[in-house]
């Protein structure tokens, strides 16, 4: 049984990686930011008694951090996976950020606010959730640190004047996660880069093909079998190379 902690876990791709996880025996740590009305959850939750832990985390705060980090440490001595969900897309329905439309994602309606909070969530938040987990990271079996990017975070693949704050926030995840590839390397964890793919969920809306149980079912498979090479590459969720 390996010990999980995924965030944005209520949603999406984090409620079906939650789900496959619990489905195969392990134990799941869920963070979201609004616990109390994360009822597919609590539901999961039901269904699996004692082998999922619903923790209020918002990923752009610091004191969020640490309490959650206080909680998970007081139920386990170590964490085996930690997959980096969390993510906003402004303009988009279930992106999780307060934005009336997707006319301020234009040029001649950009916003530093904006910018800010996307990247605060999506680029630096993955970071600062592995570094707060780290310790337990360090006492996990082979740890594995999944972080979800995208397509539109390719410099090589962008060729839409499109989703700004987005795409650029997923590129500067990949140069983050990367980056700390390169140093956790070093305590045994391999930590990679995945696109999931334009699925079928709330965020992806409903003229995606992908449906996200096969998503999260491709980067579970990928996650048990990474090798130590591999630490530091941006992959799809079929684990085909991502051009940078």
């Amino acid at each position: 049984m390996k010990s999980v902690l995924i965030t944005g876990a209520n949603r999406g791709l984090g409620l079906e990686l939650t789900h496959q996880y619990l489905e195969r025996g392990d134990q799941v740590f869920a963070a979201t930011r609004q616990p109390d009305s994360a009822t597919d959850l609590r539901a999961l939750g039901q269904q699996h008694e004692g082998r999922l832990t619903v923790l209020p985390l918002d990923v752009t705060s610091a004191d969020s951090l640490r309490a959650a980090y206080a909680q998970v440490a007081a139920a386990t001595d170590h964490l085996d996976i930690l997959i980096n969900n969390a993510g906003i897309l402004p303009g988009h329905p279930g992106s999780g950020i307060d934005d009336d439309s997707s006319e301020t994602q234009k040029l001649g309606q950009l916003r530093y606010e904006d910018a800010m909070q996307v990247i605060g969530t999506n680029a630096v938040g993955p970071l600062l959730v592995t570094q707060q987990f780290l310790p337990l990271l360090k006492a996990g079996h082979k740890s594995r640190v999944v972080s979800l990017s995208s397509g539109l975070g390719s410099l090589e693949l962008k060729a839409s004047g499109s989703h700004y704050h987005y795409s650029a926030s997923k590129a500067a995840m990949n140069m983050y996660m990367r980056t700390l590839a390169a140093e956790a390397g070093h305590f045994g964890i391999i930590s990679i880069m995945v696109d999931p793919g334009w699925m079928r969920t709330d965020m992806g809306g409903t003229g995606a093909a992908l449906p996200a149980a096969d998503s999260a079912r491709g980067i579970i498979r990928l996650t048990d079998q990474l090798h130590a090479e591999e630490n530091g590459s941006f992959v799809t969720w079929q684990g085909k190379p991502v051009a940078w």
